[in-house]
């Protein structure tokens, strides 16, 4: 049996600083620029979505680096090379999570910019921890109560949503299906969700054979898995319960929400649905691209974080 990958294989060589950060009593490995000194810049965040790694936002840390921000990207909680605790993939903790982030880096506040699991995580610590957070932006990530509703009211939500999700909910099936086959489930996940334009590039196949790699890392299986298995079972838990009820405030910071337009996972009206719990929310679909906006359309992307880095809190 083939050994399996180490965590310290996700500290890919680049133009990039590669270090280790304690937050709410977990070590977390992150990426920045060069290894310059940027902490009188301001932060911006980067969290990635399930079955990733640090990895998804090479695009970003570049060129928000070159418009004048501390960009630093992390594996979260239970992925890459950061640690892989039992426990702590609600949502409070993860909250927690980039709020200690923040302070652990030397700094107030942040921007937040986040991808489906990662833009759960920046609506939640928005939410629950306000004044560390001062605009955040969303890829394929609506409002936790959005999707739950819509998920629960439109059937082509639910049909597109619910079949993955739910198969992963059963213990060790999950783990195994994302490892077998040298984590051939990556690849599918990636060909299910992505344009076809980017399917047919060398930087398609190299994102795609690094996060089959990266989910074969002890324990990232089944932690990347915890994510959804606590955002079913808490549904109909007394802690999910309150944690819906926080959750249901609205933001009052400006929010830019992305969709890839071919995204046949996270549907048009889905996003729009979030506009409800934020007063200075700017959506924007992303043509040419389907779920993986930030890394199929980088360019675009970047253009509108910039915008919106640079734009006045409301």
């Amino acid at each position: 049996m083939a050994v399996p990958p180490d965590p310290s294989s996700v500290r890919v060589p680049g133009n990039w600083h590669h270090f280790d950060v304690r937050a709410n009593g977990v070590r977390f490995h992150a990426v920045e620029a060069d290894g310059r000194w940027l902490a009188d810049r301001p932060l911006v965040l980067l969290l990635h979505g399930f079955g990733e790694f640090w990895w998804s936002w090479r695009h970003q840390i570049a060129a928000l680096t070159d418009a004048g921000y501390r960009a630093v990207a992390v594996d979260l909680r239970g992925y890459g090379d950061s640690d892989k605790p039992p426990r702590g993939y609600d949502g409070w903790s993860l909250a927690g999570d980039t709020n200690g982030l923040v302070r652990a880096l030397g700094h107030t506040e942040a921007a937040l910019v986040g991808h489906a699991d990662g833009g759960l995580v920046c609506w939640a610590t928005a939410t629950l921890h306000p004044r560390v957070v001062n605009r955040i932006a969303v890829v394929a990530s609506p409002h936790p109560r959005a999707l739950r509703r819509e998920v629960l009211r439109n059937r082509a939500q639910r049909s597109a949503f619910l079949t993955g999700f739910l198969r992963n909910q059963l213990p060790r099936m999950g783990e195994r299906r994302l490892t077998r086959h040298d984590g051939g489930y990556i690849e599918q996940y990636f060909r299910e969700r992505a344009a076809h334009d980017w399917q047919q590039t060398d930087e398609f196949a190299e994102a795609v054979e690094r996060n089959r790699s990266a989910i074969q890392i002890p324990y990232v299986a089944h932690c990347s898995l915890e994510y959804q298995r606590w955002a079913f079972r808490s549904q109909f838990r007394p802690d999910g319960m309150r944690f819906m009820e926080l959750m249901n405030q609205r933001l009052h910071i400006p929010v830019l929400a992305l969709r890839g337009r071919e995204d046949p996972y996270i549907l048009d009206h889905l996003m729009t649905a979030s506009n409800r719990w934020s007063a200075h929310m700017d959506y924007r679909q992303i043509d040419g691209s389907g779920h993986f906006a930030h890394q199929e359309r980088p360019d675009q992307v970047n253009e509108l974080l910039v915008e919106l880095l640079s734009r006045e809190p409301a």
